[in-house]
């Protein structure tokens, strides 16, 4: 059985719960987010 997961919803996801519980995260959060959809934009290849 194979299981196919995106990365990018699975992050929002976390960074979501993550703004739910402290919300005075939220900067930190979302400039996490976009560094980390950046590399992936920028290296497609970097994950299988």
């Amino acid at each position: 059985m194979t299981v196919n997961l995106a990365v990018a919803p699975l992050i929002a996801l976390i960074a979501g719960i993550i703004i739910l519980i402290a919300p005075r995260f939220l900067n930190y959060v979302v400039a996490i987010y976009l560094i980390i959809v950046g590399i992936i934009g920028l290296f497609p290849g970097l994950l299988p």
